[in-house]
């Protein structure tokens, strides 16, 4: 079987979280994955968007949720969810006891009313 363009299941994770916003001490909502060179960047609901930015300047096409629990895709060139995909190295999500909105000790108080 072949695997598609923007997939590369050899490639670990950049990290546990995004490394765009902990570079500037920022904070995230949700993480999504790189499927393509393993770039940890933060969700389009979180303040920076830095998984949508990384496949803009990159050209990397597929995400995959890096959340615990979750394994869809998203292909950004086709504006498809794929439920499923190939198996990629571990780790597959951030670890279980990191929160949601992370991480811990940058939230701001008032989160809800900064998402996307």
């Amino acid at each position: 079987m072949s695997l598609p363009a923007g997939i590369d299941p050899s490639v670990p994770p950049s990290g546990p979280g995004c490394g765009d916003c902990d570079a500037v001490g920022g904070w995230w909502f949700h993480l999504r994955r790189c499927a393509q060179c393993g770039h940890i960047g933060c969700c389009d609901d979180s303040p920076a968007k830095h998984a949508t930015a990384h496949a803009k300047s990159t050209g990397h096409p597929i995400i995959r949720s890096f959340e615990p629990g979750e394994a869809w895709f998203w292909n950004f060139d086709t504006s498809e969810l794929y439920e499923t995909g190939p198996d990629l190295a571990p780790p597959l999500s951030h670890p279980e006891d990191q929160p949601t909105p992370g991480p811990a000790g940058r939230v701001p108080a008032n989160w809800m009313s900064a998402l996307g």
